[in-house]
């Protein structure tokens, strides 16, 4: 793994968030949609009820919950796996903190020239200790982004890229069931895999109108 310049402020300044919000189970540095194409933001943090992985902090107290039971192979999925995180969600950057360049590693390269080499590593630099975060706590991040959802221009029909380039606005494209996602995922390039969507209650993508920066919901 490759780190960005500010990954240690990043980490330093989520870990006051983690220490107040009960409700965060980690913070990671890891946006699986990360790519080039599809990122805007060096500041921009979410949350979400998928854990990125590729880069992580989580409290001693939730590691003395969790190691007893972690698992010998697969821990990213068990991580992910309700009974395990209990509703508790996971922070994320827009702009990914860490690059894996480890093309020939445990996943024998599987995704790897797709999804994995084209991640863009933030090489902007951000005063994360002016950074006010509170944004990010349960109550006051469900309002905003429940705000951008809503604000989306919604784009339906089967030719939902062509569409949605017409828009110079955010735009929210919404999915039905597993084979609806993986048809729209294919057609802007956003991973496939069912389990990468973050906030699934919504069932829905948003792309945002800067560099078309894909959010799933």
């Amino acid at each position: 793994m490759e780190i960005a310049p500010d990954f240690f402020d990043y980490f330093e300044a989520a870990a006051k968030l983690l220490d107040t919000d009960k409700s965060i189970m980690a913070v990671s540095s890891w946006n699986d949609n990360g790519q080039k194409q599809f990122v805007y933001d060096p500041k921009a943090l979410y949350r979400s009820d998928f854990f990125p992985g590729l880069g992580w902090m989580l409290t001693k107290s939730t590691w003395m919950e969790l190691s007893p039971k972690w698992p010998k192979a697969y821990w990213d999925d068990w991580v992910r796996l309700k009974e395990v995180h209990g509703g508790r969600q996971f922070i994320r950057p827009e702009v990914c903190r860490t690059y894996n360049f480890g093309e020939h590693g445990s996943s024998m390269g599987q995704f790897f020239d797709q999804y994995l080499k084209p991640i863009k590593l933030n090489n902007a630099h951000i005063d994360w200790n002016s950074e006010d975060l509170s944004y990010l706590t349960e109550d006051k991040f469900l309002i905003k982004f429940g705000k951008d959802v809503a604000n989306a221009t919604p784009v339906r029909g089967s030719d939902d890229l062509l569409k949605a380039h017409n828009l110079d606005v955010d735009v929210r494209i919404q999915y039905n069931d597993q084979s609806d996602f993986e048809r729209v995922a294919r057609q802007f390039g956003v991973f496939e895999e069912w389990k990468v969507p973050l906030l699934t209650q919504f069932n829905s993508f948003i792309f945002r109108s800067q560099v078309w920066q894909v959010i799933n919901l």
